[in-house]
C-alpha cells in the first residue's frame, strides 16, 4: 500500500470517528447519514477494518432491531477477513481477536431484542469465550460486565 493510500484509510477512520463523536453528542441522525455516505463510500468489497468499524457503528445508530442484526452481522463478516497486518497499521496495540467479543455481544443483544434467545445464547457464549484476548483494563471490564448483564437478561427470558 502506497503512502498515499494509507493516509486515506485514515482519514476514512478520522471520518468515522467524526460521526461517532455526533452520536455521543445525541445527534443521532445526523451520524446516521454520515455513516450511510461513508458506507457507500467503502461499500461491501472496501477495505475490511472500515467495514468491520463502520458497520459495527452504523448498527448503533438503526431503529429497526432486524436492520441493527444486518449491520452488525456485516461487521462479523467484516472481521473476519480483517487481518492483524492490516489492523495493526491503524493501531499496533490491538489485536483482531479483540473485536469477537464486543461483536459477538451486540449480535447476542440484537437477537435477544428479536426474541430468538437461542440464536443471541449462541453469539453470548462466543462473546464469552473470546474475551481471553481482552485487556485488564476499562474497555475489557466494560465488554465483561455487559456479558454478564445480558447474560442474566438472556436468562430471565
Amino acid at each position: 500500500m502506497t503512502e498515499q493510500q494509507e493516509a486515506s484509510q485514515d482519514i476514512v477512520m478520522t471520518r468515522i470517528g467524526q460521526a461517532m463523536m455526533l452520536l455521543h453528542g445525541g445527534d443521532r441522525e445526523e451520524a446516521r447519514n454520515r455513516f450511510a455516505l461513508l458506507w457507500a463510500e467503502i461499500g461491501e468489497d472496501g477495505d475490511a477494518l472500515h467495514r468491520c468499524t463502520l458497520a459495527h457503528c452504523m448498527a448503533d445508530v438503526q431503529d429497526d432491531p432486524a436492520d441493527e442484526l444486518a449491520w452488525d452481522l456485516r461487521a462479523l463478516s467484516a472481521a473476519d477477513g480483517l487481518s492483524q497486518e492490516r489492523l495493526a497499521r491503524h493501531d499496533r496495540a490491538l489485536a483482531v481477536r479483540a473485536l469477537y467479543p464486543s461483536l459477538h455481544l451486540n449480535l447476542a443483544a440484537d437477537y435477544v431484542k428479536l426474541r430468538r434467545p437461542e440464536d443471541a445464547r449462541v453469539h453470548l457464549d462466543r462473546a464469552r469465550a473470546s474475551t481471553d484476548a481482552l485487556g485488564d483494563d476499562g474497555y475489557g471490564h466494560g465488554v465483561r460486565a455487559a456479558i454478564d448483564r445480558l447474560e442474566r437478561t438472556l436468562r430471565a427470558l
